[in-house]
C-alpha cells in the first residue's frame, strides 16, 4: 500500500471520528454548557415579576427550572407578529410557564418544537370547512392561542399576560397550547400523552373518559364544573383544560376530581399544591 493511500486512510478515519464524537457527545457536551451558564438577573426579575409563585419552589426545581428556561430560549425561535417587536419580557414569561410543565421530566424538552409565534392580541386563523357535498368554504375563526404539530405555537401576548397576572384562575393559554404540545408526542392529537406502562394508560383512560363524559354532561345542562366548558370539547381540549386547572387551581381539583388530580399528578411528577 502506498503511503499515499495510507495518508487518504487515515484522513478518512479522522473525518469519521470526529463525525461519531460529533453526533454522539456534542449535543451533552452543548447542553452542560448550557447549564453551567448563569441565569441572567434580569430574567430572575421577570420570573419575579410576572410568576412570583416560583419563588415557593425547593432550590431544586428552582434550579431544574432555570436550566429548561435557558435551554428554551436557546433552541426555540420567537417570531413576532402583528407588529410585535419581540423582547425578553416575552420570551421568560412564555418559556418558564412551558417549562413548568416538563419539570422532572428531563427526557421532555418539546424537541419537536421549534418557533412560538407571539401576536399582540386576537389573532385570526383561516380554516377550510367542507360540507356534506364535499363543498369547501374557508371560515375565519378568532383565537388565543394555537398549537401546531409542525413545530409551532402560536399565542396572543394580552391573553398570556392576562393568564399570569392571575395564576389562580384556571385559565392560561401558555399551559393550555404547550399541554397540545406534550399530547401530541404520542403521534396523536386525542389526550393520552406519552405514558410509561400499559397499566397507566388503562387508569388515564378510564378516568379521564368518566370526567370527560361528566364534564360534557355539565356543559350541555350549564351547570358549573371547576373545569372549563371548552375542554368538552374533545379528549385533546379536555387534556388542555384539565392541565390548566391542575397548576392554577390545584386544591380546589384536589378536593372535587381528586382520581383526576392523581392522574395528572403522576403525569407531571409535580404537587401544585405545595405552591399555593
Amino acid at each position: 500500500m502506498s503511503s499515499q493511500s495510507i495518508v487518504t486512510q487515515l484522513v478518512l478515519l479522522t473525518i469519521i471520528a470526529g463525525v461519531i464524537f460529533w453526533v454522539a457527545f456534542w449535543p451533552r457536551i452543548r447542553l452542560q454548557r448550557i447549564y453551567r451558564q448563569a441565569f441572567p438577573s434580569t430574567w430572575q426579575s421577570i420570573l419575579e415579576k410576572r410568576l412570583p409563585f416560583t419563588a415557593k419552589l425547593t432550590p431544586e426545581l428552582k434550579q431544574q427550572l432555570q436550566n429548561l428556561v435557558k435551554l428554551f430560549m436557546a433552541d426555540k425561535k420567537y417570531i413576532g407578529c402583528g407588529g410585535l417587536k419581540i423582547n425578553d419580557d416575552i420570551r421568560v414569561t412564555i418559556a418558564a410557564q412551558a417549562c413548568l410543565l416538563i419539570l422532572n421530566r428531563p427526557n421532555n424538552q418539546y424537541s419537536d418544537l421549534q418557533s412560538i409565534l407571539v401576536y399582540p392580541s386576537t389573532f385570526v386563523a383561516s380554516r377550510e370547512i367542507r360540507d356534506d357535498l364535499g363543498l369547501v368554504s374557508t371560515n375565519h375563526i378568532a383565537l388565543l392561542g394555537e398549537s401546531w404539530s409542525q413545530g409551532k405555537v402560536i399565542l396572543a401576548w394580552d391573553n398570556v399576560e392576562k393568564g399570569v397576572c392571575n395564576f389562580h384562575d384556571g385559565h392560561n393559554v401558555v399551559l393550555h397550547e404547550f399541554a397540545h404540545q406534550l399530547d401530541n408526542e404520542s403521534g396523536s392529537h386525542n389526550g393520552a400523552p406519552l405514558l410509561n406502562t400499559r397499566g397507566a394508560y388503562k387508569s388515564w383512560a378510564h378516568i379521564f373518559a368518566t370526567e370527560f363524559e361528566n364534564l360534557q354532561q355539565d356543559a350541555v345542562s350549564n351547570r358549573r364544573n371547576l373545569l372549563d366548558h371548552y375542554g368538552s370539547t374533545n379528549p385533546a381540549e379536555f387534556f388542555a383544560v384539565a392541565t390548566e386547572t391542575f397548576f392554577e387551581r390545584p386544591l380546589e381539583m384536589h378536593q372535587q376530581h381528586s382520581e383526576l388530580y392523581r392522574q395528572l399528578m403522576s403525569f407531571y411528577r409535580l404537587d401544585p399544591r405545595l405552591w399555593h
